[in-house]
């Protein structure tokens, strides 16, 4: 199912205002195989990012009130300039969906979350994909806006991020997760039936800064890894053999990455959670050793969440700090802090008001 005739109908104008929501992720297991045109196990949540827009007479400016942030940005609707934090995420998407021939108006947004910003949750692809919906990409193909979406990502923040977060935004579906073949981009929905056990996220305390961390030299290593072996992209690659350190072990974290999301599909299908949890476990594994993408303040938190009685638990997202995720047996809390998490619609359009 690549969701390709899967269009949002509504967009600004007719003289109200439009408000769009898109989610934020959690990806179950698969990670850093998107940019390897690898799998990945990801679904949506229930908390997100909205975003208000309301059109403006005349002019050429856009304003925006970040509530939650208490901060505001103002900007020229055709040359917006380049910015830092979450500015750039806004004023990004202004100019990728005018590149791609959207046609957009003056406009005041309103930026209301209930997402734990820089916990490896995807605040950042919630906030440029609710933008993108509130200022009129709603006629867009939903891969397309994803790829556009990612651009805003890598030309205007400069975090070299796959599409991973952007089609699990767009794509997901309610009690879902959603298996993402990254190569073709086929999405195939996977039952997310936990029955009495849980899933949590745990905040490890330590911020993460995709851009400004080693994320962006992991996906280097990968490259220098397919130039060595010769292939265009280590969804190819049978073996770390032979490649000098580090980029063996990367590209073994790959490999056994991939296998570790069919072999969580193939769980989820039969209801065996203690196999999930052994999944988990084993990717935190590969990720922190192999990929070295952990921290101390991330090892706490594991560790605080197998304490607690999880079956599994792993390090989420890009990694270098962020969030944790742990599936609880029956009975179970975690350990405090822990917030429940749970498969919700893709983004949409909330309301015209």
């Amino acid at each position: 199912m690549r969701h390709s005739d899967t269009r949002l109908e509504h967009a600004l104008g007719g003289g109200g205002s439009v408000q769009a929501f898109a989610p934020g992720r959690v990806n179950l297991i698969g990670e850093h195989t998107d940019y390897n045109d690898g799998l990945c196990l990801p679904f949506a949540l229930e908390r997100g990012v909205t975003v208000t827009a309301t059109p403006l007479n005349g002019g050429n400016q856009v304003e925006v009130e970040a509530t939650d942030l208490a901060e505001n940005d103002n900007f020229l609707l055709t040359a917006p300039d380049r910015v830092s934090g979450w500015r750039a995420y806004v004023r990004g998407a202004a100019a990728e969906l005018q590149k791609a021939g959207v046609e957009l108006q003056p406009c005041r947004l309103e930026i209301t979350s209930d997402l734990p910003r820089e916990a490896g949750l995807s605040s950042s692809a919630a906030l440029t994909v609710a933008t993108c919906l509130a200022l009129g990409a709603g006629e867009m193909d939903r891969v397309e806006l994803a790829r556009l979406c990612s651009r805003v990502e890598n030309e205007w923040t400069g975090a070299s991020t796959g599409l991973l977060d952007q089609l699990a935004v767009l794509c997901s579906q309610p009690g879902q997760a959603i298996r993402i073949d990254m190569r073709d981009l086929d999405v195939r929905p996977v039952p997310l039936e936990l029955g009495d056990h849980t899933l949590v996220t745990l905040d490890s305390g330590a911020p993460r800064h995709l851009a400004d961390s080693g994320y962006n030299e992991r996906r280097a290593e990968c490259a220098r890894a397919c130039e060595i072996l010769g292939i265009d992209s280590l969804r190819d690659a049978s073996t770390a053999g032979g490649l000098p350190a580090p980029l063996d072990r990367r590209v073994r974290h790959v490999i056994t990455e991939n296998v570790r999301v069919d072999a969580a599909v193939a769980a989820l299908e039969r209801g065996d959670l203690v196999e999930l949890g052994r999944l988990l476990d084993a990717s935190h594994t590969s990720l922190r050793d192999d990929y070295e993408v952990s921290t101390p303040e991330v090892e706490r938190a594991v560790a605080a969440c197998k304490e607690a009685g999880a079956l599994g638990a792993r390090i989420m997202g890009g990694g270098f700090g962020g969030a944790v995720l742990a599936l609880l047996p029956p009975g179970r809390e975690g350990p405090p802090g822990a917030a429940p998490v749970s498969p919700g619609p893709a983004a949409r359009f909330a309301a015209r008001v």
